[in-house]
């Protein structure tokens, strides 16, 4: 049965079971009573509906789920960094990060179930404690049992993350540097898309042009939220869409054939039994210095 213990952190008078779903990631709200979660505030059983604030000390345990039959594959992975805790990679471009419709294998979570038998967290996605799309390559962390899922979980429900992307883009902002805050929805037309629209989350990005030809730029882009595709829409929305995008870009006309280039250059947080952030990068692929070559000879 799994435990978790530990102080409410970053909350303003959230209920138990948001707390427990949306700062720690552990289970979801429908779980609680399908996993028989037991909780202890400050010593005392706790209802779901209970509010927690910062500085109470949280017990919780729950039985483990009859999840789908994931299979531990020999897969190969750059690892980055790697102690009892965490392990930290730079996922390759067209990986998938967790089984799902139509990839079953060959993901991320089957390569670290080849690693470690028992993985924390929700059954169709253990370990994860954060995504990036199969397109997207990158440094990401992921966490090797419930304590440090939870203490993860936390730092990127608290906005504390720091993430840097490189990308290149069709075209040149007209700013050397800015900003682009919009709130972004499901796409009604394509449900597989995001869209700007008057309704939705709030998402901030910033931009910093770090190189630029004719035809298009090298940037840097830093996230502040962490919305789904936020970069992609984010880019698009500007009139710059990335190279290779298949949902957000319409095709570019000297790279018609290219992958997408978005890569997870850098990402800042802080490890388990640590208190300064770390931070991990990962160079620019080779995808990346090919395509370069190629505008620099034009």
């Amino acid at each position: 049965m799994p435990v978790f213990s530990g102080i409410v952190e970053n909350t303003a008078g959230l209920r138990l079971d948001r707390y427990v779903s949306g700062c720690l990631g552990l289970l979801s709200r429908s779980q609680f009573k399908s996993r028989s979660m037991i909780a202890a505030v400050n010593g005392k059983q706790a209802k779901p509906s209970r509010i927690v604030k910062n500085g109470d000390h949280l017990d919780l345990s729950w039985r483990e789920a009859e999840g789908p039959n994931l299979e531990a594959e020999d897969l190969p992975l750059n690892v980055i960094y790697e102690d009892p805790h965490v392990i930290v990679i730079d996922k390759a471009q067209g990986m998938v990060v967790h089984p799902g419709a139509g990839n079953h294998s060959g993901t991320l979570v089957n390569a670290l179930l080849f690693r470690r038998a028992a993985l924390p967290g929700d059954p169709l996605r253990p370990g994860i404690v954060h995504r990036l799309d199969k397109d997207t390559s990158g440094v990401m962390i992921c966490a090797w049992d419930t304590e440090a899922l939870a203490f993860l979980a936390a730092q990127f429900k608290a906005g504390t993350v720091r993430k840097r992307y490189a990308a290149i883009l069709r075209g040149v902002p007209g700013e050397g540097s800015g900003r682009v805050k919009t709130l972004l929805c499901r796409d009604s037309r394509n449900r597989q898309r995001f869209a700007v629209g008057e309704k939705g989350k709030e998402a901030l990005s910033y931009f910093t042009v770090v190189r630029s030809w004719n035809t298009h730029s090298l940037v840097l882009l830093r996230p502040r939220t962490g919305r789904t595709h936020q970069l992609r829409v984010h880019m698009a929305y500007l009139g710059h869409p990335i190279v290779g995008d298949p949902l957000y870009g319409s095709g570019d006309p000297l790279f018609p054939g290219a992958a997408m280039m978005l890569h997870a250059k850098n990402l800042g947080i802080t490890l388990p039994g640590e208190q300064e952030r770390r931070v991990f990068t990962s160079p620019l692929p080779d995808r990346f210095r090919s395509l370069i070559r190629t505008l620099e000879k034009k």
